[in-house]
């Protein structure tokens, strides 16, 4: 059979249904070969291709195999391939040598070669009596010796004009011919496509349903339904969106490296504005007598806690988006590293992975502000020294924050203050403990020693000492104050509709409490598992709660240093309440109520 396959191919031209285009392409112009020459490791190429590829390049090594070479190795041109490129491009069917060619011209019909009607040889045909020898040669005994059966599945594989396909092809020769595809230039060799351990066949589909990679008969049986596309296409797609992202994480890495830059240099300016601040009120208070020292001194700490605030804020806000580049840098190595991957299929599980979005924070309207409050000392040092009141009145209180314009990110509407989110609280009867007694306003809540009379309802506070307030939040923004004094317990906050409010209670966000507390007079914290201890410096005598119900941000605030205390960010889904403990009244020692009071816009 070899003699006869040796002297049909030597006989005859080649033929477009033996020999296709694809097998004499360049796989770097993507073109018939022009002058074809071969690297050490067996690849083909053009010599104009390969060469401007090299020069290009910082080594040489083959664009396929990606096999490195020491040297630029000599190459010579592929006489061979050259006369079958040459002869493929000007090829036209002559009288074959083996029988059932005849003389005619080849037509193109949508890309495919068509014999004439003389006898030319067409796809999948066998010439001459080569089909008998095949099916000798893969013959197979049967165990009495007797071949007549397996020549008989042969013959049936076959159809009546000698069209020879895959699927008609006999089993034991079929699967040898999908594990491999021998091309001229070899570049087919160089790539070991996995098999389906199911049907053993070349995972060739990606089924875009599954996400997962599936052959032929995969996507003819259960897959079927499926919506399914070449696996290696789906990957060069993929390969599209890896440089799409790479792009947008080194636009948003550039983005945040800004923004770290421009809150450092604010963070100078309000140093250099406080350290003014400072030295103007000294010259002010410098002429004065010892009885506004006291004043000075205040003005002095409220500056430097301001100031202290600032770049405890200016810290968070630059670990947080060093935090972020970090993540986008890793990121984008990754998926660097992805995109030199040749394995679609390891390719393809690492981008389903990598291309999940990162949950970053939206930096675009934030920026370093700092408030250097001083108009409520400039009001008690007036109201004790008259002749100085209009020289203090003229010292502003100054505000400095990052200019819009000047940021990277996108620029935003003016944002309102919170206090422009007021909202009017009142405290709700039918949920206040048994020992609670509230104002007929239902603005104030104090704790008494003795259990009140009141309809157990299902809504009421059984064992702690709380109530919520009667207005619930589903959405939006809002904002509200409650006075403590010299409270030395407390609780507020907000708890969800469905909290338990029977029986022992376990307070952490995951039950549905969101609230800040203090205890013994100094020990704040904010309810979590285990608590989470704030220290504050300047005991608050008002205490601001902003919340987010979209963005699922509590916040609450010292209303007289105009302070920020905490903040924590959760995600809410049903109705939320105002939430207000006086605790226990501890033998008179805290007896004072909690009072919601209006808010100032100023």
């Amino acid at each position: 059979m070899a003699a006869s396959l040796l002297a049909f191919c030597t006989a005859m031209p080649f033929s477009r249904s033996f020999l296709s285009e694809e097998q004499l392409l360049c796989s770097i112009c993507l073109d018939v070969f022009d002058n074809p020459v071969s690297t050490p490791c067996g690849h083909s190429f053009c010599m104009v291709c390969i060469g401007h590829y090299w020069d290009s390049a910082k080594n040489c090594q083959c664009p396929l195999c990606k096999q490195t070479f020491k040297r630029k190795p000599d190459l010579h041109i592929n006489r061979t391939l050259r006369e079958i490129t040459e002869q493929f491009k000007q090829m036209t069917v002559k009288t074959g040598a083996c029988g059932g060619v005849g003389v005619g011209t080849e037509v193109k019909d949508g890309g495919r070669i068509r014999g004439s009607v003389h006898g030319t040889l067409k796809p999948g045909h066998l010439p001459g009596g080569l089909l008998d020898e095949i099916k000798q040669k893969f013959t197979k005994p049967s165990p009495n010796g007797n071949s007549c059966q397996d020549k008989t599945e042969l013959n049936q594989t076959v159809t009546p004009n000698n069209d020879i396909t895959d699927s008609t092809l006999p089993p034991f020769l079929t699967r040898q011919m999908s594990l491999r595809r021998f091309t001229l230039s070899g570049a087919a060799d160089a790539i070991k496509v996995p098999l389906c351990p199911k049907h053993h066949r070349s995972l060739e589909l990606f089924c875009r349903s599954d996400l997962e990679c599936i052959c032929v008969e995969c996507g003819q049986t259960e897959h079927r339904s499926h919506d399914f596309i070449c696996a290696e296409k789906e990957w060069h797609c993929n390969k599209m969106k890896i440089g799409i992202a790479k792009t947008e994480i080194q636009e948003m890495t550039k983005e945040r490296m800004q923004k770290v830059e421009e809150i450092k240099c604010s963070l100078v300016d309000i140093k250099m504005l406080g350290d003014r601040e400072a030295q103007r009120n000294m010259q002010v208070f410098g002429a004065l007598v010892s009885s506004i020292e006291r004043s000075l001194a205040e003005l002095l700490e409220v500056m430097e806690i301001n100031r202290h605030s600032a770049e405890h804020k200016a810290e968070v806000m630059i670990g947080e988006l060093e935090q972020e580049i970090a993540e986008l840098k890793r990121r984008g190595s990754a998926l660097s590293k992805l995109a030199q991957n040749e394995d679609y299929i390891t390719g393809l599980k690492g981008f389903s992975y990598l291309s999940t979005p990162l949950s970053i924070k939206d930096w675009t309207g934030v920026s370093l502000t700092c408030e250097l409050e001083t108009k409520a000392i400039y009001a008690s040092t007036c109201q004790m020294l008259e002749q100085f009141k209009e020289e203090l009145q003229k010292q502003p209180a100054v505000c400095f924050s990052v200019s819009a314009d000047k940021s990277p990110m996108r620029s935003h509407p003016k944002v309102k203050r919170i206090q422009e989110y007021a909202v009017d609280v009142t405290l709700d009867t039918n949920t206040a403990h048994p020992r609670l007694v509230l104002s007929e306003d239902r603005k104030k809540v104090w704790c008494c020693n003795w259990h009140q009379s009141v309809h157990n309802n299902r809504e009421r506070f059984d064992r702690v000492v709380c109530v919520l307030g009667r207005e619930g939040f589903t959405s939006g923004r809002h904002y509200w104050e409650v006075e403590v004094g010299d409270k030395t317990d407390w609780d507020l906050g907000v708890a969800s509709h469905s909290c338990n409010r029977k029986g022992k209670i376990t307070i952490s966000p995951s039950n549905g409490y969101w609230f800040l507390s203090l205890r013994d007079k100094n020990s704040y914290a904010f309810r979590t598992e285990p608590s989470t201890a704030i220290p504050l410096s300047l005991k608050p005598q008002k205490i601001g709660l902003f919340v987010d119900y979209e963005k699922g941000q509590v916040s609450f605030y010292n209303v007289d240093a105009k302070m920020h205390i905490y903040t924590f960010m959760d995600n809410f889904s049903e109705t939320i309440y105002p939430f207000f403990s006086p605790c226990t009244n501890k033998a008179g020692k805290n007896e004072a109520p909690l009072v919601i009071t209006p808010v100032l816009l100023n």
